[in-house]
């Protein structure tokens, strides 16, 4: 390599550096410019929403100028002068594919693993290699139905945790059902049979009643019954063991 050529290989080194400098300082600028806007769009949207609403986060979307607002599950959009509120999915017409859906599908996502298991009792089922958790009130007539359908699915395990959130008395229920001497098939003989569990002792206070409402309202489950899997996903409310089934063999 001659000298010239050492010239020009310096050259074009530093002008790479200079751009690569440039081109990061350009797009520091725009994340800021565009955080700044979406904090202002929070600032304006949220009190128009009613009195107690918060506003988790406002995201700017990459279609129709649009900022994505997010209130707890739900998934809104508005301008980015908070003018206007659109409520719907956002389909994209290209692809045909539901943009809102996903993204709600997105956010109602857990890590399975971080769940408390030790809040849940368990039941395992043949080979108890799929695994589930499911959100469950003792008064609640879909999570009856629900359980009946687990019954047909095998080599499951099944953690369940009692969630009390419909009626005075499921708190009681589940306290009876876990201060028993096996949880899981007295829940399933309530549940699935109809058969009243036996009056917990006075001296059993190991029911986690507490923390298991308070992981639901983490989670936002605002309704029972309420299945998570393995990759993260749920689904609210009732499913038969057919679409279980479909659902286990899609879980990776």
């Amino acid at each position: 390599m001659n000298f010239l050529s050492k010239v020009n290989m310096q050259t074009i080194k530093k002008i790479s550096l200079v751009l690569g400098s440039l081109a990061m300082t350009m797009l520091l600028a725009t994340a800021c410019a565009q955080t700044d806007q979406e904090a202002t769009v929070k600032k304006l949207v949220e009190p128009k929403l009613g009195k107690g609403v918060t506003v988790d986060s406002v995201k700017k979307t990459n279609y129709a100028g649009l900022y994505e607002i997010q209130v707890g599950d739900d998934i809104y959009y508005t301008d980015e002068k908070a003018q206007f509120l659109f409520v719907g999915n956002v389909m994209d017409l290209n692809t045909h594919k539901n943009l809102t859906k996903s993204r709600v599908d997105g956010l109602s996502t857990v890590k399975f693993s971080d769940l408390p298991f030790d809040l849940a009792f368990k039941q395992v089922k043949g080979d108890g290699k799929r695994v589930i958790a499911v959100f469950e009130d003792p008064n609640c007539g879909y999570c009856k139905r629900l359980r009946k359908a687990l019954q047909s699915v095998d080599n499951i395990t099944i953690y369940t945790f009692m969630y009390d959130i419909l009626s005075d008395d499921s708190e009681i229920k589940s306290r009876n059902v876990w201060c028993s001497a096996d949880p899981a098939k007295t829940w399933n003989d309530w549940m699935v049979n109809g058969i009243p569990a036996p009056v917990a002792p006075k001296e059993c206070t190991s029911n986690p009643h507490d923390k298991i409402i308070a992981l639901g309202k983490k989670l936002h489950i605002s309704g029972t019954p309420a299945l998570f899997f393995e990759d993260g996903s749920r689904i609210p409310g009732y499913i038969d063991a057919v679409a279980i089934e479909e659902k286990l063999k899609s879980v990776k």
